[in-house]
Parts: C-alpha cells; structure tokens; sequence
C-alpha cells in the first residue's frame, strides 16, 4: 500500500567546496536512488532552494562566502521542513553541536564513512516521509466531508466513492446492496451529505425483525385516538425527514403490504397519518440497502418489480472484504487508531503470526468482523504489541503460509520471507511495514539491503 504523496522521490542537496568529497558522496547517495545535486557556495545553495523544494541539506560548517549557523537560520526561516545534516571537522564539533540546538537534525564529522553517511541519510528521509504521512492523514480528516468513513483505496472502492460523488447532488433514489459488514449504512451517510439535503435531517430506520403494524406507525405516524394507546399524536419518520434523506435499512424484509404503501408515497409524494384523512406533502430523498438480491426477489414475486426500479434509480454495489483485501493494512491501521484512542493503549505493532491470520482469513462478516477482531485484541494485547493469542479463538488456526513450509529453512530465510511478504501486503510501504514487523525502520533497511530486496 502507498499512501499519496508520502513517497515520493527523496532529493538532496550537498553544499561543500570540496569537489573530490563531493563527488565520493554523490556516487553513494545517487547509488541509493535519491535526487541529488552540488552546490559550492551559501549563495548558490539558497537559490537553489528558492527555486524548488528539497527534502535533505548537507551542509558544511565552512563554506566560502557565508558559515554554516548563517545558512542554517535562513533554511529555518523559509524552509521549515527541510531537513539539515550539519558536516563538519573533528576541530567544530562544539559549533555542530550549537546547529542542531538551532534546528539541524544531525552532523557527520569528516572524514565521513559511507555506512554512517546512508544511516543519518535513512533516518532524515524517514522523518520527512512520517511528515508527510502526518500531513496526509491531516488532508484526510480535515476533508473527511467527502469519506464519512469510507476507507478504501483498491479499484473498486475508487469506483464507488466516485459514483456518491457524482450521484449525491442529483437528488433521486439510490439502492445500496452488499453483504452483512460491508458499510451500507456509511455509504447511505455519504450520499446523504455530499447531497444538497446535507443540512436536513438523514433518517435511519431498519425494516428487519418489526411487526407491520409498527413499521407502519413508525414511518406514517398516527393522530390522537387513531387507536387504543393513542394518548397524542405522533409525527412519523417519513414526515421527520421531511427536506432531507430518510434510509431505510433491510429494505428485502419489508412486506409486500408495506412495499405497497412506500410505493405510493414515492409516487405522490405524500403519506397520511394514521387515524386522519389528511394528505400531507413529503419532500423526502430515500436511499434503500439490502443484503438481498432484489431484482431475484422481485422475479420470485416477493419484492414488488415497480418498486424495486423506483428506488434503484442508481444502485450501488459494496463488495465483501474478501475481494478487497488490499485495503485490509488501511483498515486495520484505522481500527488500531480508533481503539487506541477508546482504550487509551498505544498499539504500535503486530506479531507475523498474528498478521498471517488477519491477512489469510476471509472475515464473513466483513469490515464490522474485521473491526471487532481489532476491537478485542486491543483490549487483551499488552506491551505495545498484538499478537495471534489475542485474536479470536475460532480464526487463530488461519496462516498465510503452513507451517511445514518452514521446516527445513534457516532462522534467515525465514526472514527473508516473511519481511517480502509484509512489504508486499504494504505495497513497498516501509514506514508501514516496520510497524506492522515491530522492528526500527533503520533495521528494516539494512535487512532489506542484507537480503537485496526491493
């Protein structure tokens, strides 16, 4: 998984006047894949940066025509977040000392061996890339208007976050069907407030498991003395949402009578309460969801065929979490996050046996499953780590690979193996996959370098 924008390439700009020192570093760094380029001079270094960002400055101590401190306060000033690696001789240490007080984030001393050079270089890119992530995730909520909860970046939920955007301002009916978990009901909020109803009232009311004659009163209300109990009168659901969404949750359990009767409200346009004689005019969007295949139901006669193309004006089609696991590290970042924040616990890894679970098994009920395996191993896990223990009983049998595989390989193919396939569940993403390892980034990368993976 790669999260937009976060990593994108990393370029650096080494001032230093000496030219065979520059071009040894720029062989090392160039041989890691970064955008790097020379400067010579404090002049040519701020120019440069007042023409394009940069994420890395390595900058000598003594440059001819202005000193290190001086162009360390500048970059401070109008490049906040770039970050500075201060080198210098054994004789100025005290002076890199007094940079990184003023904001330099290291120093190397000179001579400089490549093998510290490409750490402090690894662990300055880390910091820009968890900068960048931060700022993502700031973009996210800030903008979470446009989500309402909806998390996903595989193809088809591109798709779908697409057909709300496009299908919310048209004001006509929307049929969302999918599995039981797959977030119908956030879907029916999305649509609901990117629509032009946003600020009216988004009714929720759920078909399933109610006598008719409730879901009846419930959504048409009654008049005093309509019935025995009817001390005062009652406004209905349907009459609540009046200028806004009413979403009716369930919609395959309503019964044939009911159908009947929310067909002529759609139609006209207008409900009559219990116990009255009186029309009432509706202003309503109604956004439907079933687990049900409708249109086979209404071929089998026990869904109304008029009303199942009056509420599928667009329908939208949420897919089960078995066929879009590549959203599961999104997922279960934002669960670990939620949980955190509700058990106020600092869930920061996870176990390889408890990831190959998590990655392997196919979650029936879907994200609500997902998210109430994460729920329950937040609240058992200790120590900063979740772990195949905590999972549930009934699913820790699951693995990606069988154990058996194993038998006969060493502790370092082992390894080898397990952070390819963590790196691929992530996408490439390393940040990520440290986390999800419980390892340094930095240890990530010299694994990473030691196997000669990508």
């Amino acid at each position: 998984m790669q999260i937009e924008g976060t990593d994108r390439d990393f370029s650096i700009i080494l001032a230093d006047d000496d030219e065979i020192f520059c071009r040894r570093v720029s062989r090392i760094i160039e041989g890691e894949g970064h955008r790097f380029q020379t400067c010579f001079s404090g002049k040519e270094l701020l120019n440069q940066l007042a023409n394009e960002a940069v994420d890395l400055i390595l900058l000598d101590l003594q440059l001819p025509d202005m000193s290190g401190l001086q162009i360390l306060n500048i970059v401070k000033t109008t490049n906040s977040e770039t970050e500075v690696i201060i080198i210098t001789g054994h004789s100025s240490v005290d002076t890199a000392v007094t940079a990184i007080q003023n904001g330099a984030g290291n120093y190397l001393c000179k001579p400089i061996k490549k093998h510290d050079l490409l750490l402090v270089v690894q662990a300055a890119r880390e910091k820009v890339l968890l900068r960048r992530e931060n700022r993502w995730l700031r973009d996210i909520l800030d903008n979470k208007e446009e989500s309402f909860g909806i998390i996903g970046q595989c193809k088809q939920m591109h798709e779908i976050a697409e057909t709300i955007k496009k299908v919310a301002p048209l004001d006509c009916n929307v049929l969302i069907q999918g599995d039981t978990g797959t977030g119908k009901q956030l879907a029916a909020k999305a649509v609901h407030h990117q629509s032009n109803r946003k600020d009216k009232p988004l009714i929720v009311f759920n078909c399933g498991g109610f006598a008719e004659e409730l879901i009846t009163n419930e959504l048409f209300g009654h008049e005093k003395g309509a019935f025995t109990g009817a001390t005062s009168k009652k406004i209905g659901l349907l009459e609540a949402g009046h200028g806004g969404t009413v979403f009716l949750d369930e919609i395959g359990e309503m019964s044939l009578t009911m159908q009947a009767k929310l067909l002529h409200v759609i139609e006209e346009k207008r409900i009559i309460r219990l116990g009255s004689t009186v029309p009432i005019d509706l202003d309503i969007r109604i956004i439907a969801a079933t687990n049900k295949n409708l249109r086979e139901m209404a071929h089998g006669g026990s869904f109304r065929e008029d009303l199942y193309f009056r509420l599928n004006v667009v329908g939208i089609l949420l897919p089960p979490l078995v066929e879009r696991k590549d959203d599961l590290p999104l997922l279960i970042s934002h669960f670990i996050g939620k949980y955190n924040r509700h058990f106020a616990k600092n869930i920061t890894s996870i176990s390889p046996e408890a990831l190959d679970i998590l990655i392997s098994y196919d979650y029936p009920g879907n994200i609500r499953e997902l998210e109430n395996i994460i729920q329950r191993a937040l609240a058992l896990s200790e120590e900063g780590k979740i772990h195949s223990r905590h999972l549930p009983q009934d699913i820790q049998h699951f693995s990606f690979a069988s154990a058996d595989t194993h038998i006969l390989q060493s502790l370092a193919n082992i390894e080898q193996e397990h952070i390819t396939k963590v790196l691929s569940f992530t996408g490439g993403d390393r940040q990520m996959a440290a986390a999800i390892l419980g390892i340094p980034r930095t240890t990530l990368w010299r694994r990473i370098r030691q196997y000669g993976l990508k």
